[in-house]
């Protein structure tokens, strides 16, 4: 059974998950009209579809699988759960009002809020026991206070700057934690190459983290400088021609890697290589 796969046709997600997918060698399209591709050496069809309603086509169990953003799969409703986190797409969901007046969410009691996230707000709120109006709109929400259709907004924050614009500024804990995630419908079965290309994402995942370092190093110096480069399993060591000296290779985590070539250099390691992990199985 050939697994079908939604993807955000355009906006924030698009682009990242189309290098997700080449990446993890799976063909995609090369023309932004292209609403499928069919990866025949892959058994894999993906549809490219507006990123609100992957949630809904995989729930509805019309597609097998899909990326879209964890606050466009909350907000949905859909009968679908994440299966893993891929690392792009970050955002925090915010409340944000006119300066000053509000300090804590329990301060919107009674309020008109607009967003165009109405199944995370009235959720947020009903949980916390706060009566608001809550009303849906597409689009930029940060005029509805100045136009009068609003006291207060939810919204995607990065920056803050285009609230800051507008007069506004956030207030009260985030109501999400938002990033790109791979979901599947929930309890459903999905065909056997799903499990190729779940691990193909994970694989990917680990090789962005991940650094491989070769360098050389007195064997006296050796116990230290394994603990230093455990590696996944453990490093890789190879006597060198010159005596008492080995050759180590270990996988590393990217993040201080450099801090780690210091330490290594200082301890006596010499010939230290970082080179980057395209994909990987572990």
């Amino acid at each position: 059974m050939t697994l079908k796969i939604a993807l955000p046709n355009k906006g924030s997600l698009s682009q990242s998950a189309t290098e997700m997918l080449r990446e993890s060698g799976y063909r995609q399209r090369d023309d932004a009209k292209q609403l499928t591709v069919a990866d025949v050496e892959n058994d894999v069809e993906f549809f490219y579809l507006r990123p609100r309603d992957i949630a809904l086509y995989v729930g509805e169990g019309t597609l097998d699988a899909g990326v879209t953003g964890r606050d466009l799969l909350r907000d949905s409703g859909a009968k679908a759960d994440e299966v893993l986190t891929l690392g792009f797409g970050a955002s925090t969901f915010r409340f944000a009002g006119p300066r000053g007046r509000y300090t804590e969410v329990a301060d919107l009691a009674g309020a008109r809020i607009a967003t165009s996230y109405t199944g995370i707000v009235r959720s947020f709120l009903e949980e916390r026991g706060i009566e608001a109006s809550v009303t849906r709109l597409d689009g930029a929400v940060e005029t509805s206070i100045q136009l009068g259709v609003a006291d207060a907004i939810a919204d995607v924050v990065e920056t803050g700057t285009t609230l800051r614009q507008a007069g506004l500024e956030v207030f009260g804990e985030p109501l999400l934690r938002s990033e790109a995630v791979l979901i599947t419908r929930a309890g459903a079965d999905v065909p056997d190459a799903f499990g190729v290309f779940l691990r193909r994402l994970q694989g990917v995942l680990v090789a962005r983290g991940y650094v491989m370092m070769d360098y050389d190093i007195a064997e006296e110096h050796l116990p230290t400088a394994t603990r230093l480069t455990p590696g996944i399993e453990s490093p890789t060591i190879a006597p060198l021609d010159r005596e008492g000296w080995v050759a180590v290779r270990a996988m590393v985590p990217r993040d201080g890697s450099q801090r780690l070539m210091d330490e290594l250099y200082d301890l006596g390691a010499r010939g230290i290589l970082l080179t980057d992990i395209h994909a990987c199985r572990l």
